[in-house]
């Protein structure tokens, strides 16, 4: 007997939203209807994917599908996935979950109440280097880790209604906290607006991991010639670097290191006392499969199993209140301490709703 169709509706057909559609559309007994209320996004759609059910409001079709994918603008992401998960359907929300902490406690709470899966679109630990590097971290052979520094920069995609840390450091919270296993206690941070000033368009985190004794610096930026996709981490005896941008080498770990050292000649007393370590240079092989596609298939297949996703909606309220913690450090300056900074954001425009639709999709 054939397997019975999962139908997923993807909310939102912009630039996230039109990968999921084409992951979607290309995984084994899925059909897909795709949610926006801009005709002509609805009309590229229909053009690359004549297959797909098309409809402007997911009042409309919630009833007639398995799960919702919530690829909207994020200011749209609570209104949206409360429809869906209102309508007991299991939910896959892009990141940043939601724009304010209440609004994320509010989705998880819901879910939680109608016994419905959410989950949260934190790609990267569904990348196959990501997990290797956690292997290689939860190993031990680094050592013990001393500081992470990730960056992520590019030019552009300039967003309307959240920062870059909003946009962009998700991930980075995302993948640290992966492979620390522990959410950071406290951040910093220095932004600031280039182009215009509604946006911080570059920023530099520092997170703190009390149980890890680590931190983290995480650089990103909208404003910036090349696209760099790179995590460091720093052990005590070893290094490695994860460049998703490389062909063929995305992890090389260094044999290197720093040691203190006595002065042994009184001539370099004015040096800093270290030796240097120097060794191998090895690159994992680390076959690739597209990260969105894991990510998408292991929805699917919670929401066929029931199985509790891997990325819960808890995992995206906690990467929430760390984001909503820069935002407080923003305005007050110095250490915030992530339980303290319950904020909403501030810098969040309010979601454009179409009339006579709960859900409001942005254009």
């Amino acid at each position: 007997m054939p397997a019975a169709r999962t139908n997923v509706a993807v909310v939102g057909y912009g630039y996230w939203g039109s990968k999921h559609v084409r992951v979607l559309s290309s995984l084994p007994d899925v059909s897909v209807t795709v949610v926006d209320g801009n005709e002509d996004r609805l009309a590229e759609a229909a053009h690359h994917y004549p297959a797909a059910r098309l409809a402007t409001s997911l009042d409309a079709v919630v009833e007639d599908v398995d799960a919702v994918v919530v690829a909207t603008p994020p200011a749209a992401h609570t209104l949206v996935a409360l429809v869906a998960l209102e309508a007991g359907r299991p939910t896959l929300v892009e990141k940043p979950l939601a724009t304010s902490v209440a609004e994320a406690e509010l989705l998880v709470g819901t879910a939680e109440s109608r016994g419905v899966p959410l989950m949260v679109g934190h790609t990267f630990e569904y990348n196959a280097a990501v997990r290797a590097l956690r292997d290689i971290v939860r190993s031990g052979s680094l050592g013990r880790v001393l500081y992470i520094d990730t960056q992520r920069l590019s030019l552009g995609r300039y967003q309307r209604d959240v920062n870059v840390i909003w946009d962009l450091a998700p991930h980075d919270i995302s993948i640290v906290s992966y492979l620390l296993d522990e959410m950071p206690s406290a951040t910093s941070v220095w932004a600031q607006c280039n182009v215009g000033a509604r946006h911080a368009d570059v920023a530099y985190l520092r997170l703190e991991f009390p149980r890890s004794d680590a931190h983290a610096f995480v650089h990103v930026s909208w404003l910036n010639p090349n696209k760099v996709r790179r995590v460091t981490v720093v052990g005590e005896r070893k290094m490695v670097v994860y460049d998703d941008m490389s062909d063929n080498e995305r992890i090389r770990v260094y044999d290197i290191g720093v040691d203190p050292a006595e002065v042994d000649d009184p001539s370099s007393a004015h040096a800093m006392p270290v030796t240097y370590r120097s060794g191998d240079i090895t690159s994992p092989f680390i076959p690739f499969d597209e990260p969105l596609r894991v990510q998408d298939q292991h929805f699917v297949d919670c929401v066929r199993s029931g199985a509790t996703p891997a990325t819960t909606g808890q995992r995206g309220l906690d990467v929430v209140r760390v984001l909503s913690a820069t935002d407080r450090a923003r305005l007050d300056g110095g250490v915030v301490p992530v339980a303290d900074a319950e904020v909403a954001v501030a810098e969040a425009a309010p979601a454009t709703v179409i009339i006579g639709q709960r859900a409001p999709v942005l254009s």
